[in-house]
């Protein structure tokens, strides 16, 4: 079904791979070649004569947040296996690293990498902890710059400036302070009081139709922002810029760094592009606006993340259809964080349901919007901390309002083709925690009643698995992508 502060780490030194030449490492001053050293951000400085390593050397890695053994193996070209037989004293790592957790890493090939300084933490990349008491508002209404007088439409109204960010940061669940921050650097839309040329209409400085007006222009950088964040998260490495050059980030950057660098990659050619992640690009402009944003960074992800225990999203002892296996959660960028479940139907097509889908988990009802619900699992009424369960394609009737307490199994609202972009009845189930959007494959698959997910070749496809019982998503209602919820 179709939907819609404490300070960080980087390294000093740039592994850098000449065509045909193999590969190098520029090391610090009394760096060791085979050491990465780890210090405060700092500006990129000039490299040091390189000197060449052979496959196999062993780099120190000081874990951060969020990291997964695929992930570092990938972002250094190495194995999983290799890492462990090169760490026998590593725990077991089911999830998520701890930070700071010293790794002993064996690369085989590193190419060409951009500056290894870290721009951003991750709290403040994300909608999450980091962004409570950040008062948008206040923040864009009191600027003198001609961002507080813009208005767009989005989500089905005509919205102030400051309403426009919110949306998008609540959607996509991204730092309303980084979406300013951006806006800031391309246009001065925070301090220059009067737009100049186009700002007015491109306001992040993209000159497309296709993305006119605030609210579209937002959508854009959120979509490459998400698909960097989420692409590093996940073991991608490389990052095409607008005039078709490759950028692959440095080993040891982090999340949030990334996603910066995959709106700025969409945005710029190479010159522009090093002068954006530069010391006076948007770290000069972050700085500028609210000061060292290393000042306070707070742990976005822990260690050994695991998911609470979850039902399926309907009632017992009934037999909905799984019609789309991990695919985007927001949008159309990274991650694959969705799955799509359809209740039984005589008619094809978004036919009105009198189902409801069902809360997988006691916890209250943080937003209830158009199309839209979240239930907050840590039961603080805050969906930018702990475990929250989105749904979208929700029904106009019988929703649960914000702020209600549910229990497992409650009905929340009716399975719908409401928000767009769906070919038949369903109910799209995502999940975040503290703001991050949880990957619905991989090292903390989406789990619910014992039915765990697995990613497919390709968005949407993928399976559920409970046992010997595996059922592959279908766009169709077929006995074979058929789950039945059964209890215990």
């Amino acid at each position: 079904m179709r939907h819609p502060r404490n300070t960080d780490l980087a390294l000093t030194a740039l592994v850098v791979c000449g065509l045909g030449a193999g590969c190098t490492i520029a090391p610090a001053a009394g760096a060791s070649t085979a050491t990465a050293v780890v210090v405060e951000p700092a500006p990129p400085t000039a490299l040091a004569p390189a000197t060449a390593f052979p496959p196999g050397t062993i780099f120190d890695y000081m874990a951060q947040q969020g990291d997964t053994l695929p992930a570092v193996a990938a972002h250094f070209n190495t194995t999983v296996e290799a890492i462990q037989e090169a760490n026998p004293d590593l725990p077991d790592v089911v999830t998520t690293l701890p930070a700071g957790y010293l790794l002993r890493v064996p690369a085989y090939y590193v190419p060409l990498t951009s500056p290894p300084s870290h721009i951003l933490p991750d709290s403040l990349a994300i909608n999450g902890p980091g962004a409570i008491g950040f008062d948008l508002q206040a923040e864009v209404e009191s600027s003198p710059g001609f961002l507080k007088g813009l208005t767009d439409y989005a989500q089905r109204k005509q919205r102030p400036a400051w309403e426009v960010v919110d949306v998008v940061a609540r959607n996509y669940s991204i730092h309303p302070e980084l979406l300013l921050a951006l806006l800031e650097y391309q246009t001065h839309a925070l301090t220059q009081p009067e737009p100049t040329g186009q700002q007015a209409t491109f306001p992040l400085g993209i000159e497309d139709y296709r993305h006119r007006g605030l609210y579209r222009q937002l959508i854009w950088a959120a979509e490459n922002f998400n698909s960097a964040y989420y692409g590093w998260r996940t073991g991608a490495v490389e990052l095409e810029l607008a005039d078709g050059r490759i950028s692959r980030p440095d080993p040891w950057q982090n999340a949030g760094t990334v996603g910066l660098h995959g709106v700025l990659a969409a945005l710029y050619g190479q010159a522009d592009f090093d002068a954006a992640i530069g010391p006076d690009g948007v770290a000069a402009t972050l700085t500028d606006l609210w000061g060292n944003p290393f000042a306070e960074e707070l742990v976005v992800i822990p260690p050994s993340l695991q998911q609470p225990e979850l039902g399926l999203p309907f009632a017992p002892n009934r037999i909905w259809d799984f019609t789309g296996g991990p695919h985007p959660a927001w949008g159309d960028s990274l991650p694959w964080g969705a799955l799509d479940f359809a209740p039984p139907s005589a008619i094809a097509g978004c036919a009105e349901s009198p189902e409801h889908f069902t809360a997988p988990a006691d916890g209250v009802v943080t937003t209830s919007d158009y199309a839209m619900l979240m239930l907050d699992l840590d039961g603080d009424a805050d969906q930018r901390t702990g475990w929250i369960i989105f749904f979208y394609h929700v029904g106009l009737e019988d929703q649960a309002p914000a702020g209600i307490a549910v229990k497992m199994g409650d009905p929340l609202g009716h399975p719908s083709c409401e928000g767009g972009r769906a070919t038949g009845t369903h109910v799209h189930v995502a999940r975040r925690y503290n703001g991050e959007w949880i990957p619905a494959g991989g090292p903390i698959p989406f789990e619910m009643a014992g039915w765990t997910a697995a990613y497919g070749d390709a968005p949407y496809q993928g399976t559920m698995t409970r046992g010997s019982n595996v059922v592959p998503a279908c766009e169709c209602s077929v006995a074979e992508n058929r789950i039945e919820y059964t209890l215990p």
